[in-house]
């Protein structure tokens, strides 16, 4: 009897115990499912993304050998800063053609209007010319009835006539045919000055395209390019990276897509920092496939050795522009990825229009102005004296914006 007590009473303790573990779990099952019902299955976590970014190739436009290399990889450059030029030899003496050509031109097409001046006045010289000899024709023919003038003299008459009138039909039609090349038009708008000025823009442009600029500011990466190395255009030598322009891509697995909107709010932290930086975005756009039917060897599912693979697809994340320049990004780094899906609301692949001002880069316009500021001073220069005055006491709008461009410090002649 007095063994079954304590027995007894060690069993009881024992279900007591089981039983307070048992309500702790349940307690904890329960409080997981509440959390879980009400904030984990409003939020969507992967740990598959990646920090993307434009990449920024330099290539050439034309060929030639490289004689200098303005950046190496890792280093900074603004944009419009030279990072490749190439021999300038062959490109300087077509410019030097081409302008000469231009001058030429200029020359001629004057020519043409000073002849057409002289012309016209050889016209109005050979039409008083007629008038005189009709005059002399009309004098004589009164005479002969009388017989106070000869026959013969009579016909010299008549003949002078003819060929009076002949003389100013031949001026008449040279007239018409110079006036022909000129009508309608001026020195700057003349056909063959505007071949001839196109020539130039051709061959300026060609020269500038000697020098290769950054476009965008950001971090040398991938240089392959070596002094002395004959490049083709489209020739990649060298790439730019914009750290200041990156964003995310997420690949999410086909059910957690179920919820997510564009605009819900996300939360990331990069394996660089640690979960102690936090950086915020929002969900920019959905992928339009998944990630294995853009590969380069698309999965080939009705050949018959088909293994069913839950798909990921990427889902880009735009992030805040103050947080990368807080704490910047690099091009592939990992991160872990937050996306807060309460509200999903809205279509889950809406038609997106670009709403944020486009990429875009200045530094590739300035050739073609200045090509055009070359053309209005060889014009001008070849311009008459009297013209050249006139044109420099009142320039007109687009003489006036080449003139300036050329007094620029800043525009340097090949």
């Amino acid at each position: 009897m007095s063994n079954d007590k304590p027995q007894t009473k060690a069993i009881s303790r024992r279900w007591r115990l089981l039983g307070g573990v048992g309500a702790a779990v349940l307690a904890a099952a329960l409080v997981y499912g509440l959390y879980w019902a009400q904030v984990l299955r409003y939020h969507q976590t992967t740990d598959d993304a990646y920090v993307s970014g434009n990449v920024v190739e330099i290539t050439p436009q034309i060929s030639g050998t490289v004689v200098a290399i303005g950046a190496d990889d890792t280093q900074f450059v603004k944009a419009g800063q030279s990072l490749v030029r190439l021999d300038r030899a062959d490109a300087q003496v077509a410019l030097d053609q081409a302008e000469a050509q231009l001058a030429r031109t200029v020359r001629d097409v004057r020519n043409q209007f000073a002849t057409t001046a002289q012309l016209a006045a050889a016209v109005e010289a050979k039409q008083t010319g007629l008038s005189r000899a009709q005059s002399d024709l009309e004098r004589r023919a009164r005479l002969g009835a009388s017989g106070a003038v000869s026959g013969e003299e009579l016909q010299h008459a008549r003949d002078a006539v003819q060929a009076a009138q002949a003389d100013l039909n031949a001026s008449r039609q040279q007239l018409a045919a110079i006036r022909a090349r000129i009508d309608g038009t001026t020195l700057e708008n003349h056909p063959q000055v505007q071949d001839a000025a196109a020539a130039v823009r051709s061959a300026y442009l060609t020269w500038a395209r000697t020098d290769l600029p950054a476009p965008v500011s950001g971090y040398i990466a991938r240089r392959n390019v070596q002094l002395g190395q004959r490049v083709a255009p489209g020739t990649a030598l060298m790439a730019v990276v914009p750290l200041d322009q990156v964003w995310v891509d997420a690949n999410f697995k086909e059910p957690q897509l179920t919820r997510m909107r564009v605009g819900q709010p996300v939360t990331l932290s990069a394996d660089l920092y640690g979960s102690h930086v936090v950086f915020h975005g929002k969900v920019a756009g959905f992928g339009a496939g998944t990630g294995s039917a853009f590969s380069l060897l698309p999965a080939q599912n009705a050949t018959g050795n088909w293994i069913k693979i839950v798909q990921r697809v990427p889902v880009r994340v735009a992030l805040d522009p103050r947080e990368i320049a807080a704490h910047p990004l690099q091009v592939g780094l990992s991160m872990r990825v937050d996306v807060d899906v309460h509200d999903g609301n809205g279509a889950r692949l809406p038609q997106l229009t670009s709403t944020a001002t486009p990429w875009s880069t200045d530094v590739f316009g300035t050739s073609n102005a200045l090509a055009c500021a070359r053309v209005a001073a060889i014009i001008s220069a070849n311009e008459p004296a009297a013209a050249r005055a006139a044109a420099t006491a009142t320039p007109a709008p687009g003489r006036a914006h080449a003139s300036g461009l050329l007094a620029d410090s800043r525009v340097k002649a090949p």
